[in-house]
């Protein structure tokens, strides 16, 4: 028997599930080819984002020991989160965070994560055109300003202010790039951004090093200088940072469902978490290193003097272009999860977006539209990395994958498991909740 048009149709459908699930599922549509290499590029890229300009600066409150300690350690919960998320996603047939969710909670946790989601993602592409605008257009802070580059090179003028210069990175570079429809479409501009974020380290290393050897780097701060209780509270205000620097649970089922091996995802994960923890501890240790006291909240402003080096003023300016280029290459993949959760939030029964090119024009528009007035109001990125870290990103990276093992819709959870999600649940809570009230404290007293 032949089937007809309406037959076919109706096949297709039950191929192809609603939200939670719909949105991700593209092997409904053959393309299910991305490769181990992609899928760990397109994860790392996810990761490396913004995070890493904020980490000298909290080896300075921290300490380069109790730092890189708890970057290890937010690394292995960042790892131990995603497994389970993988775990409980095979257990539900679930091709998403969000679908995890809906089996564990229902609807209103599809929701809320949802919601999560499109807050975190808003917040660190914010995030990342400050930094662009900070790069290219220069920055003030305690009533110094710091030269971009644009500056730097043409003068002071219409075109070089910071308005300006990001509208036109969105117009020319940004509008392209999120214009993909699939994420392993990303795996070229993922490789070269990859390849960025180590051009930074290699060139902040290499001068650190050839400082070290002519005496002029002093011995850096180990632990926290902790005089009063004040200095104590701020000690929590950069767990947000770190937790943040390590999420990237919002892409890892679009990049798992596009693989050509499924069962390939668990190596994908260890890979990029390896590859990324090295680039954060050498960023983290060179940067606070080179600059010491004077680290500032978004290191690469730092990048804007003499660094007491042959060739400073270009090592500089190859040093900021590097890494506002690696930024503008992150945007589309981060700006890719944004969209999806948006559509699922606000189009939850509607066909997958992949195949609207209607619906997606006009999201992917409105999206960057608001990301970009964002970014024109907020003027620090380390209070973006404040607000976002410390609420929803704890949440999506930490506390949403902990309550699922909890909950144990499947039984398949096992003691140790149970025992490690308690836990991770209790410490990002707490930390939290420290976190968000010191910054309360902080701008009570401002």
């Amino acid at each position: 028997m032949t089937l007809g048009a309406p037959a076919v149709a109706k096949e297709e459908n039950n191929r192809v599930p609603l939200l939670p699930e719909k949105e991700q599922d593209t092997r409904a549509y053959g393309h299910n080819d991305a490769n181990l290499l992609g899928a760990v590029l397109n994860v790392s890229t996810t990761i490396v984002g913004a995070g890493i300009m904020a980490l000298p600066a909290t080896m300075k409150i921290l300490g380069l020991v109790l730092g890189i300690s708890l970057l290890v350690v937010v690394g292995f919960l960042a790892y131990f989160s995603i497994e389970f998320l993988l775990r409980f996603s095979r257990a539900s047939n679930a091709n998403s965070y969000a679908g995890v969710m809906a089996d564990a909670f229902g609807w209103p946790g599809r929701i809320v994560l949802q919601i999560c989601i499109i807050v975190k993602t808003f917040g660190i592409l914010i995030i990342y055109m400050i930094i662009i605008g900070d790069v290219v257009s220069g920055t003030s802070s305690n009533g110094v300003h710091h030269t971009g580059l644009l500056e730097e090179w043409f003068g002071i003028c219409w075109w070089t202010g910071r308005t300006a210069a990001m509208f036109l990175t969105t117009v020319l570079i940004l509008v392209p790039l999120v214009s993909f429809r699939h994420v392993d479409n990303l795996k070229f501009t993922s490789a070269l951004s990859v390849s960025l974020a180590v051009v930074f380290v290699v060139i902040t290393a290499g001068i650190t090093i050839a400082k070290m050897f002519r005496g002029e780097i002093y011995m850096p701060r180990l632990l926290p200088d902790v005089i009063d209780q004040a200095a104590f509270w701020k000690l929590f205000t950069v767990v947000p940072v770190m937790v943040t620097a390590y999420i990237c649970h919002y892409n890892v089922h679009p990049i798992h469902n596009e693989l050509a091996k499924p069962s390939d995802m668990k190596t994908v994960v260890q890979a990029s978490l390896v590859l990324c923890s090295t680039i954060y501890i050498m960023t983290s240790f060179f940067g606070y290193l080179l600059f010491g006291e004077e680290t500032m909240s978004d290191v690469l402003a730092n990048f804007d003097k003499d660094l007491g080096v042959p060739y400073s003023a270009l090592l500089n300016d190859i040093v900021r272009i590097s890494y506002a280029v690696h930024l503008m290459l992150v945007f589309p993949v981060v700006h890719f999860a944004l969209r999806l959760n948006v559509d699922g939030l606000v189009f939850p029964s509607a066909s997958p977006l992949v195949l609207d090119s209607r619906r997606f024009t006009g999201i992917t528009a409105g999206l960057i539209s608001i990301v970009f007035l964002g970014a024109t109001f907020i003027p620090s990125i380390w209070d973006a990395f404040q607000v976002t870290g410390a609420t929803v990103a704890v949440c999506i990276g930490f506390i949403f994958p902990g309550v699922i093992v909890l909950r144990d819709t499947h039984g398949i959870s096992t003691k140790k498991d149970r025992g490690l999600a308690l836990i991770m649940v209790t410490v990002a809570a707490i930390c939290s909740f420290v976190a968000i009230s010191s910054d309360i404290y902080d701008f009570s007293k401002s």
